[in-house]
């Protein structure tokens, strides 16, 4: 249900309700009873799924919207639970609700980047990327949390090949997509202009673009970041290459900010989430929308009937 102070457990309970992902799964919820019993009262809905309850909050002085140590301890507790039901087999795929990186980072996981990584490193997954899921756009990250001013020096033509190569083998293997194309960003304006603002296309990208063309076919670029994504959601590519976080989520954003999904490829077991994080200014008040909580589910459990 990640973090117990935001809009998780609220999320989460108003998906769950939804007439959409009824009957699509049987459903367990890993989280506190308390909190979500709070939840439930103050939404007036019914809550009848199974609810693995790890006791693990802190009831005194509860409150939504706030960054606490014990938050991001629980959060990361419901999270080893899920990992180690789906490493057992009682379970087959994992949505996960918003966590707040600080809280974590305060109860003790000082590297903690997000998600991603934390379920990557637990499943001892080497090749791993996020791709962002939208009824006409597919984004993959080639860097995903670090700053801005580090995204260069952080590419590489095996990085960005390997997010090309793991987005053209899932949407083959979760899309259907027998012969992907996929279009490559460039990170400079213009994607360069052959070296006139920059030569990252011309020593890391074009040579990525180049052995994925040759290895899997169907890959192009390195494109202008201000057009790419509109090439995409046309249709002349099934999915984008962004080399950095806010050039891939900030188009992908302002389409589906309400009913995005973000997938992770790489994993032994599909995992999704919403496209949004906890949004402690509006936790506790009810007015939460699901929609992104509810395509997540509706994902997961579509791509697991296929696994």
């Amino acid at each position: 249900m990640g973090d117990p102070s935001g809009i998780g457990p609220e999320v989460t309970l108003k998906a769950l309700a939804s007439p959409e992902i009824s009957g699509l799964a049987n459903f367990l919820v890993i989280g506190d009873r308390f909190v979500i019993d709070r939840t439930r009262r103050r939404l007036r809905i019914k809550f009848n799924t199974p609810l693995l309850d790890l006791k693990n909050v802190p009831q005194a002085n509860f409150a939504y919207g706030e960054s606490r140590p014990a938050f991001g301890m629980a959060a990361m507790q419901y999270l080893d639970k899920a990992v180690e039901l789906l490493g057992s087999g009682e379970a087959d795929c994992l949505v996960t609700a918003p966590v707040n990186k600080s809280s974590i980072r305060a109860a003790g996981f000082s590297g903690f980047q997000g998600h991603t990584e934390y379920l990557a490193a637990k499943t001892a997954s080497k090749e791993y990327a996020m791709m962002f899921v939208g009824e006409r756009l597919k984004v993959t990250l080639v860097t995903r949390h670090i700053a801005l001013k580090d995204v260069s020096r952080s590419l590489s033509t095996a990085s960005i090949y390997r997010a090309i190569y793991l987005t053209h083998k899932y949407l083959k293997e979760y899309f259907g997509i027998r012969r992907p194309a996929i279009a490559v960003a460039g990170l400079n304006p213009h994607a360069g202009e052959k070296g006139a603002f920059g030569r990252e296309e011309s020593r890391v990208i074009v040579p990525a673009v180049k052995r994925a063309s040759k290895a899997l076919g169907g890959v192009s670029g390195p494109f202008p970041p201000d057009a790419i994504f509109h090439s995409a959601l046309t249709g002349k590519f099934d999915a984008a290459i962004a080399l950095y976080h806010d050039q891939g989520l900030i188009p992908f954003k302002l389409l589906y900010f309400s009913n995005g999904v973000n997938l992770t490829l790489g994993l032994p077991f599909i995992r999704t989430s919403p496209d949004h994080g906890t949004a402690f200014e509006i936790a506790g008040k009810g007015v939460a929308d699901p929609s992104s909580m509810t395509e997540a589910v509706k994902l997961a459990c579509r791509l697991s009937a296929k696994a």
